[in-house]
């Protein structure tokens, strides 16, 4: 017995848990042609929000949908370490719940007490998104710190080294003071805020009244300052050549350089130079060889060097600065303006540049490859205006600073013996280096020194189409076979930090491209326009969403308005709208199923045409769903299912065929609806699995592991273009007869007489079996019958290029009907200069195939046929409120 309503929190645990009982997600290599994808590792200190549910909803459907194509699916999930959320969040667990402090630990303490947060609270996430109905082969679940992919970092790491595309360097950096870490450029977001210009008068030595004035936004940095630069083109400051300022409080005498690199016109024209705290600073230091004093600590407070200021945090420090400036007589004035800051993608502070002593990667000597892959159409890109983007950042990239001063990640392998470095993949590895280069053979491990730092976490993520099939082991079956990916899902805002560096990474070690196409998801935001994000407050609970409107409501709701690349717009609305489709269709397995079944009944000549009509149409959608999945077209795959399944199915096919109150159906056109609805089900299951495996499984009687997950997605044939047409004209003739009684006041149980005037198209028609009887069916009429000329008193209506009416016995409102066919007729005439201009166009008509052209000719002679129809129609009208 079918409940009266769907309710998907019945349904969801139960197919799940079948699902996995079953091993339906798990695969392993055979002569099937593979289909593998990998999950963009969530942090393992995630929980599921509204960008997972987008990104995982859409490879689930790509993942279902290579399954019921015969294909080994492989899609692996896993998570990230994340080694600066996850710091973060031990550091923070360790103060509330151990009451310690990270300084009071060692790092292997520090370490265990990071594994058994892991144990504890990480991973969550991957059990959240079997809530979404996630078909991942979860008995592969991988780790970026477990052991296999640890190896292969460490292997990664070395190779580079000895390739000489790996190096150490002190340079300019993205310091985040709250993380202590360096940032790569990747992580440091800017955003455009107020900020404070102070114009601060410098002393020109040696003189009693002169000043040279710089406008800088960080004047607490002053104290590391060790320049003035102006333009050497500037005819303010011509005469100072050679001279020297002095920096206000720390009275300190510093040379004013001259640099083409001023701008006149920003400020005064005067740049204070603070080679320790601003890289182009930093490359004008050297440039003029100028002396660098850092003033700054790791946590951002200020040192022994910020005469005045040592232990400060650096914004009170800025304040204090201001006091003493305004003390001093030295500040001229202050002055608002809007510019751009740095802050940390992880942390949101403010970025300091400093200088500091790190890892990188020459990545200009591993990227062409990569960049040639993408630009040659190798890897497709889904949209393809990411290509241009992408082409831009690969051409001009950056060394990468791969260093981080962290103790949670995978600890840099390089070792010390005084100032000599040995890299290795082990201690007792780089040990032996140490013997043979030193020449002492008594050197143990106790006197080789780790290097402090840990990796970038995207130096474990970059390499994770490889290890996750182990592709570092030269015996691995499993990267043989699924090795590159069939599709990468990602946001495009990770372009750089993963998906160019994934491309790198697989041509580097493996000559070949990880993956063959990616689709890029855009952004989730609300209905105005703001990104999704918890300090907005405007991300709905992801797991809320699902116990309102089910696991395939929200499914719905995400893909049905998320063209690849393009921002969605998410309003819950549509998840209810998603969660009305999973009624729509449990009502129409209802009504199925209520039938009573006459085992003698013949089929009726309208059930025939009906159910034809149906497979014929099939045929279309199921061609244009194929050709959607191979263009990652799929939101708009879902929606012509959407639309297909609520008004071809429910509301025209099953009212065809349905019987009459309290008769029974012929058992042929009941099995054949069963079927068409098992196809149906099938089409819709890569995108709203649960409900369908549901109705799948009540259909009719299943065996053992003949379930809809694991069915066969229907293959198209060429469709009967001519039979559909007939059926959509029955279908338009229909629906204007219902336009008639509404606009007129007649009821829908009253039967009428339709007319229609006297056309050889028409008698065709009408002589295809079970067509007018479909019409006198399913507009109620008394008949269908010709006639010459149109009745006086009569409702008429063109349907294609024909005419019918309703004789009516009430009188007619002229006036009403007159405007109702004049803007028919401005529509037919509008409709047809659109034609026109199509065939007019010369390049349209040069690169159109020869059946395009032929069927806008058509469009042309019907659209002509019936404004001829509309104008008779017309006159008729006019010639009448004469008489």
């Amino acid at each position: 017995m079918l409940s009266v309503k769907f309710s998907p929190s019945e349904i969801e645990e139960k197919w799940y848990a079948h699902w996995m009982e079953r091993g339906y997600f798990h695969n392993e290599p055979d002569d099937r042609e593979p289909f593998s994808i990998v999950i963009p590792p969530p942090n393992v200190t995630g929980v599921l929000h509204m960008g997972h549910m987008l990104n995982n909803t859409i490879q689930d459907a790509l993942a279902r949908k290579a399954r019921l194509d015969g294909k080994n699916v492989c899609w692996v999930p896993g998570t990230d370490h994340a080694s600066i959320a996850t710091e973060a969040k031990v550091v923070r667990w360790l103060r509330e719940e151990k009451k310690l402090k990270k300084s009071d630990l060692t790092r292997a303490e520090f370490m265990g007490f990071a594994w058994e947060w892991k144990e504890k609270y990480g991973g969550i996430i991957l059990r959240q998104l079997q809530k979404l109905g996630s078909s991942c082969d979860w008995r592969r679940t991988a780790f970026t710190m477990d052991g296999v992919r640890s190896e292969g970092v460490l292997k990664a790491f070395v190779d580079l080294y000895y390739k000489g595309k790996l190096y150490r360097d002190f340079r300019m950096v993205n310091w985040d003071v709250e993380a202590k870490t360096v940032l790569s450029n990747e992580e440091v977001i800017h955003y455009e805020e107020q900020a404070q210009l102070y114009y601060v008068k410098y002393k020109v030595e040696g003189s009693e009244d002169e000043y040279l004035t710089v406008a800088t936004q960080r004047p607490e940095t002053m104290m590391g300052d060790t320049a003035v630069a102006v333009n050497p083109t500037d005819p303010r400051y011509a005469h100072l050549k050679g001279k020297n300022v002095i920096v206000p409080l720390v009275n300190r005498a510093v040379p004013v350089i001259f640099d083409d690199y001023v701008d006149k016109e920003f400020g005064t024209g005067a740049l204070k130079v603070t080679p320790a705290h601003a890289t182009e600073d930093y490359e004008l230091g050297k440039k003029h060889g100028l002396e660098v004093i850092d003033t700054l600590n790791d946590d951002g407070t200020m040192n022994e060097k910020a005469v005045g200021l040592a232990g400060m945090e650096r914004f009170a420090a800025r304040k204090k600065v201001k006091k003493d400036l305004e003390a001093a007589g030295v500040l001229e004035k202050i002055e608002d303006y809007r510019t751009n800051i740095g802050r940390s993608e992880r942390t949101n502070s403010v970025v300091e540049p400093r200088l500091s002593l790190q890892w990188y990667v020459d990545m200009k000597a591993i990227a062409k490859p990569a960049l040639d892959a993408v630009v040659s159409d190798e890897i497709d890109f889904y949209p393809k205006m990411f290509k241009n983007t992408y082409k831009h950042w690969m051409e001009n990239i950056r060394d990468w600073c791969i260093s981080r001063q962290l103790w949670w990640g995978h600890r840099i392998p390089a070792w010390y013996v005084g100032a000599e470095v040995f890299v290795a993949e082990s201690a007792e590895a780089a040990l032996e280096q140490a013997r043979q280069k030193t020449g002492n053979p008594a050197l143990n491990l106790g006197d080789l020194r780790q290097d402090e730092d840990v990796l970038d976490t995207w130096f474990s993520s970059w390499l994770w189409p490889i290890t996750v099939f182990d592709g570092f082991n030269p015996d691995s079956k499993d990267f043989k076979y699924y090795y590159p990916t069939s599709v990468l899902v990602t946001g495009w805002d990770i372009m750089f930090l993963w998906v160019a560096r994934m491309a790198m990474a697989g041509f580097e070690w493996k000559g070949e491209k990880p993956f063959k196409n990616v689709y890029f998801t855009g952004m989730v935001r609300d209905k105005q326009r703001r990104k999704m994000s918890k300090s907005l407050g405007n991300s709905p609970d992801a797991l809320l969403l699902i116990e309102e409107f089910g696991a395939d409501g929200v499914r719905f709701g995400m893909l049905s308005c998320s063209p690849a690349g393009g921002d969605l717009l998410f309003d819950d609305k549509l998840c209810e709208q998603g969660r009305n489709f999973c009624n729509k269709l449990w009502n129409a397995l209802r009504l199925i199923k209520g039938w009573e079944i006459d085992a003698q009944a013949p089929q009726s000549e309208t059930n025939a045409l009906a159910v034809n009509w149906m497979r014929e149409k099939m045929n279309q959608i199921i061609a244009q769903t194929e050709a959607d999945f191979k263009s990652f077209r799929l939101s708009e795959a879902l929606m012509n299912l959407y639309n297909f399944i609520w008004d071809d199915f429910c509301s025209w096919y099953l009212e065809m065929i349905k019987p009459e109150y309290g008769a029974p159906i012929d058992p042929a056109t009941l099995q054949q609806t069963v079927d068409l609805f098992e196809t149906l089900t099938i089409l819709l299951h890569p995108f709203m699995p649960f409900v369908t495996e549901e109705i799948w499984s009540r259909l009719k009687p299943r065996g053992e592991n003949e379930d809809c997950i694991v069915s066969r997605y229907p293959k198209a044939r060429q469709a009967d273009e001519a039979l559909i047409a007939q059926v959509e004209t029955a279908k338009d003739v229909i629906s204007k007869v219902r336009e008639v009684r509404n606009s007129k006041g007649l009821k829908m149980k009253e039967k009428l007489p339709l007319f229609a005037l006297e056309s050889a198209a028409v008698h065709a028609l009408v002589q295809e079996k079970g067509w007018k009887a479909l019409v006198v069916k399913m507009a109620n009429l008394e008949d269908l019958t010709f006639a010459r000329v149109e009745h006086n008193n009569s409702a008429g209506f063109i349907s294609g290029t024909e005419k019918y009416f309703i004789a009516l016995e009430q009188e007619i409102d002229v006036d009403a009907e007159r405007e109702k066919l004049s803007k028919e007729l401005e529509h037919a005439r509008g409709f047809v200069v659109s034609v026109e201009k199509k065939l007019h166009n010369e390049k349209f008509v040069a690169g159109a195939p020869v059946a395009v052209l032929e069927n806008e000719r058509k469009k042309h002679a019907d659209g002509q046929a019936r404004i001829k129809l509309l104008e008779e129609s017309l006159y008729k009208l006019s010639t009448t409120s004469l008489n």
